[in-house]
């Protein structure tokens, strides 16, 4: 159910990039300023998650979902009739504020069930939906391509906000009591920041899975300029280029769970983060000495991307673990800061991009290094059994 419910934020993100050039072309406009609108939709998502979280620990979790999708169903419609890309942007980020709410609260929704590796398992589930989704979606995108334009895309993305809406008005069970609810206080919110902003076991873990959701969002924003301009690519096939790196994601997040009963939860991480540095840093490279082939690219993403299955959902249940009684404020925190982590690691490689494949496996390298620097600050001390 929260996976169903994960998936229609995430192709937001991805479903029209096959659409990109096209795009370009009906508003005239350069690669850069179509860009935008992957920004303007990653500012207010990052953003609102502010909001949602406060919101769902004092109302629970499913009127948060009902206002969310309701914002998100209103900006797809928006997108749909858009005339301008300045336009375009705006209903975008109309979609960020709504969509949000879908990043939020289905990990909230986890804590209220479950710890450890119990909801280590759940967390992968989750995270599986929203991290597989935004690589399946150019794929489902271009089919929807081959019976209209970019706009039949938001047209489907309406669709899905109005069934996501069905799902939790009639489906959706509610997970938090209404004793365990805090009403919304700056005081409370003050609070509660402070005792996040000030572990740094949270705030390390939270930018680890930060740069790890960094990385993705880097290929997002450059692999359809990449794999179709320097690389000639028809959208078709770079659909399926792009969903390769869904494999390494999909196989390692289903056993991550099993793995953190056996290793351990800390030192599974601090493996898996060193793994994706040395991936990313390969792929870097590889390319920077002039081999990287869109075989090249896919190989070793397939591989950074597998050791991210093990820390994502892992990173994000540490993360929480210690902070039950603001499970949703943490949330809400963690995602904007990784929110945060991805537009900036968009707006620093945008000055750089010239349709090749290094600035972007350049800033993905760095994303590597950033999440082993800050796993070797935070968890070296951290008990290897937790």
């Amino acid at each position: 159910m929260l996976g169903v419910l994960a998936l229609t934020s995430p192709l937001a993100i991805d479903m029209y990039l096959p659409a990109l050039p096209q795009l370009a072309r009906d508003f005239g406009a350069t690669e850069a300023a179509v860009q935008a609108t992957l920004i303007g939709y990653f500012i207010p998502f990052g953003l609102a998650q502010l909001f949602y979280g406060p919101l769902a620990d004092s109302r629970g979790r499913k009127l948060p979902l009902l206002l969310g999708l309701g914002i998100f169903l209103i900006g797809s419609l928006g997108a749909l009739f858009s005339t301008t890309l300045p336009g375009l942007v705006g209903w975008r980020a109309l979609q960020g504020l709504g969509g949000a709410s879908l990043m939020v609260i289905p990990r909230a929704v986890v804590r209220d069930r479950y710890t450890g590796p119990d909801a280590t398992k759940l967390m992968a589930m989750v995270m599986l939906v929203i991290s597989i989704s935004p690589m399946l979606a150019p794929l489902f995108g271009t089919i929807v391509l081959s019976f209209g334009n970019w706009r039949a895309i938001f047209a489907v993305l309406a669709v899905l906000a109005a069934v996501g809406i069905a799902l939790t008005l009639f489906v959706l069970p509610e997970t938090m009591a209404k004793e365990n609810r805090r009403p919304i206080s700056f005081s409370h919110m003050a609070k509660g920041a402070k005792v996040l902003f000030t572990d740094p076991t949270f705030m390390g873990l939270t930018l680890v899975g930060g740069f790890g959701m960094a990385s993705f969002f880097v290929f997002i924003a450059s692999a359809s300029f990449v794999y179709m301009g320097s690389f000639g690519l028809t959208q078709t096939q770079f659909s399926l280029a792009f969903a390769v790196n869904a494999i390494g994601f999909f196989g390692a997040s289903q056993v991550a769970g099993m793995v953190a009963q056996k290793v351990g939860m800390s030192r599974m991480v601090r493996l898996a983060v060193t793994g994706f540095f040395l991936f990313t840093l390969l792929l870097f490279l590889l390319v920077l000495a002039g081999f990287g082939s869109v075989f090249v690219m896919g190989g070793c993403l397939i591989l950074a991307n597998a050791c991210l299955g093990l820390v994502i959902p892992t990173s994000m249940v540490l993360a929480l673990d210690e902070h039950g009684d603001i499970a949703g404020l943490a949330s809400s925190i963690g995602g904007t800061m990784q929110m945060v982590a991805g537009g900036v690691m968009i707006a620093l490689t945008g000055p750089f991009f010239d349709g090749t494949a290094l600035p972007m496996a350049t800033a993905i390298a760095v994303c590597g290094l950033m999440a082993f620097l800050l796993t070797t600050l935070v968890l070296n001390r951290r008990p290897a059994v937790a």
